[in-house]
Formats: structure tokens, sequence, C-alpha cells
């Protein structure tokens, strides 16, 4: 659409897409902080990393079980209004976590984060998807905008941190969340005059049968992702930090880490284009495929190859966040989207929280080896639940097709 012949609510709703792209780089990012900072603080707690790490087990289970009521909420009461909650909410848990004096009270800021941080994806979602139509690209650009948060997250914590010192990595980001918040109340208006007029069909109608097959797959799906996703995403930094020895220091490790993260912002790029020209079950059912080829891969590499197909899963593992939102997208009304999303984060993140205490349980006995096998067998059920959903999507669009074709 040509910017000269914008209308006043046309121009509203780019806005509202500039924040919340800006918001979903915010939340990835800020959950991002702890897991390289931890590095660090090995030498200034004298504590090994395994013991470090489980401090964010809090935060990634609050990060999971708060989606539920935020969807609920937002549904009920004011999406806009929990999204100002997510931005100065995120940025207050961040100053405390900055000013923390021992480990029980960073731990304490770091669960107050995970119930902030956890309104973006429910919430923000079905904002987007509800403003955008679900257009492909508009949803694609959001998930490149998550994924730049977490590729600079490490990058940019590694150096605030070696600069101006640990506290400094949680303190600056603090400001610019409640800062943003202020300002997001301040542009965008009030929505609870419109939860009444909220459609209560879905695109794609399910039948009762349908609809319980594929809740089902959803399950396993969103366990199964949340287990992949989040142990590739806090175990990487220190994955490059082990492969690259005691040359390196955070910057290095982080800036790394960065670069492997990067790689799924050019995934989603990609998918964005392919999602509005092929079957979102079938492009699902594809890119989930390279996920699997790339942590198993991983499970068996070392050194260089080893960076490759993390970057490979990576990409893939980005690439179906977009697609899987498109796909839900299409068999749930708006009315509801906000709590069927906040179910789909609910299993996704609380499986998320698991992913801490595995990485803690597995490196202890046998290495990021050991940590990469095991998440290889959960991409493997992942892949088989795709298979199944996107199976059971393409009969029901089929069938949806075929059923309002014109009588010859």
């Amino acid at each position: 659409m040509d910017i000269a012949t914008d209308t006043p609510a046309t121009a509203t709703k780019r806005v509202q897409i500039a924040f919340l792209n800006w918001g979903h780089a915010i939340d990835h990012f800020v959950l991002g902080i702890y897991p390289t900072i931890v590095i660090g603080l090995e030498v200034i707690y004298h504590r090994p990393y395994s013991e470090l790490i489980a401090l964010a087990t809090a935060m990634f289970i609050a990060f999971g079980v708060f989606s539920l009521p935020a969807g609920w909420l937002a549904d009920r009461w004011s999406r806009r209004n929990m999204m100002v909650a997510f931005f100065i909410g995120c940025g207050l848990s961040l100053a405390a976590a900055a000013f923390a004096p021992n480990m029980p009270v960073m731990a304490a800021a770091l669960f107050a984060l995970g119930v902030f941080a956890a309104i973006y994806h429910p919430v923000g979602m079905a904002m987007l998807i509800e403003i955008s139509q679900a257009k492909g690209r508009v949803l694609a650009f959001n998930g490149v905008c998550g994924n730049f948060g977490v590729a600079l997250a490490a990058g940019i914590t590694g150096i605030l941190a070696s600069w101006f010192g640990w506290r400094a990595a949680f303190l600056v980001p603090a400001v610019i969340c409640v800062a943003t918040g202020f300002a997001y109340r301040a542009i965008v208006a009030d929505d609870r005059h419109t939860i009444a007029q909220r459609k209560k069909t879905a695109a794609v109608p399910l039948t009762p049968r349908a609809a319980i097959a594929m809740f089902l797959f959803f399950v396993v799906i969103s366990v199964s992702s949340g287990l992949v996703f989040n142990t590739v995403l806090v175990a990487l930094p220190k994955l490059v930090d082990e492969q690259l020895g005691d040359t390196a220091n955070l910057t290095i490790v982080g800036g790394l880490a960065t670069a492997v993260f990067l790689c799924g912002a050019l995934a989603q790029v990609a998918v964005g284009r392919l999602v509005e020209r092929f079957s979102a079950p079938m492009l699902f059912a594809v890119v989930v495929t390279i996920q699997f080829a790339g942590v198993l891969l991983a499970s068996h590499a070392t050194g260089a190859m080893l960076l490759v197909s993390l970057a490979i899963a990576m990409a893939a593992i980005y690439g179906q966040v977009t697609v899987g939102d498109i796909v839900v997208a299409r068999f749930t009304a708006d009315a509801w989207r906000g709590r069927i999303y906040s179910v789909r984060y609910f299993l996704n993140f609380t499986s998320s929280a698991g992913a801490v205490g595995l990485i803690a349980f597995l490196h202890d006995r046998g290495g990021f080896a050991l940590v990469l096998a095991v998440i290889a067998v959960c991409a493997g059920i992942m892949l088989a639940g795709v298979y199944g959903f996107a199976g059971l999507a393409f009969a029901v669009e089929n069938r949806q097709r075929t059923a309002v074709q014109p009588a010859e």
C-alpha cells in the first residue's frame, strides 16, 4: 500500500504493528539476558554453571504458566492495557534484577520478569493477527523482530557486562521497557469497547471429532517444541563458550551466538513469503523436518560443523513458529484467539521451563553432547506430531473447498 494514500485508520494500524514488533523483540531480549550473564557470574559467585543457570527455572515457569491468565484477561478486559502492563512490568523486573543484592533476590526478580514477559505472546499475537488479517509477511516480520531480540540479547548483554558491569546489562533495557510502556499507553487507544465486535467464527470451522484430534496433536507439538526451542536458546551461549575454550571473552561468545540466532531472521523472511503461496500445514511439516535434521546433525557434530548445524536448526526453529501461529489462526475465531494462544504458549513455555533443569541435569552427566542427543529425540517427537496435524488440517481444508464448490 502506498504511504501517500494511507487513511488515518491504516496509519493507526501501522503504529500498532510497529509497537507489537518492538514488543516482540523486547520480550525475547529480556529473557536472553540472564543466560548470557550467568557465564560471568560463575567467576563472581564461585558457583558452577549448572547451579547458577537453575536460577532461571522460576522465570521460565512463570513465562509459561502466566500466559493462561494473560490471554483470558486480554479477551475479557483489554488487550491494549495488558500490553502496557507487559512493557512497564518487564522494565521494573529488570531494574529489580539490576539492583539484586544476592542470588535469592535475583531469582525473585527473574520470576517477576517471567510473569510480565508471559503477556506478550498470547496477547500480542492475537492483536497482530486481528490487525493484519493473518498476512504471512506481517507475521514473519514480527517473528524476525523476536529473533533479533534473541540474537541481540547475547551480543548486547555481553558488551554491556564487559564495559559497564553485569548490573548495567539489566538496567539499560529496564529504562527502555518502562519508557516504551508509557509511550504505548499515550499513543494507542483503549480497546475495551471493541470486545463485543470480535468475530466468533473461525476461517476454517472444525467438526467436534476433528477439533479433538487437532487439540491432541497441538499438545504434543507445543510441549516438544517448547523443549527444543528453549534448550537451544538457553544453552547456545555456553555451548559456544565451550567450543572456543579459554581463549574467548564474553563479547566474542555473545557475538558468535548472535550470528547463529540471526540465521532465524533470514528463515522467517523466506517463510513469510512462502506461507502466502503454499499450504500453511504442509509448509509447517517441511520446516519442522529441516529443524529435526539440524538438531540431529548438531548432536553428532563438533567445531565449525556444530555451529553450522545449529544455524540450520535455529533457522527452522524460528521458521516453524511463524507457520505454526498462522495455522492456529486459521482454525480459531478472533473472539477467543487470545485464550487459544494462551493455551498454546502455556504448553510451549511451561515445557520450556523444564529445559533449564534438563540442561543442568544432562550437562553434569554428559556435557552438551548428551543435551543435544536428548533434544534430537524431542525434535523427532515434534516432527511426528506436526505430520499428524498437517495431514488432518489438509484433509479438513480439502473437505471445506469441496463443500463450497458450486454444483455443475
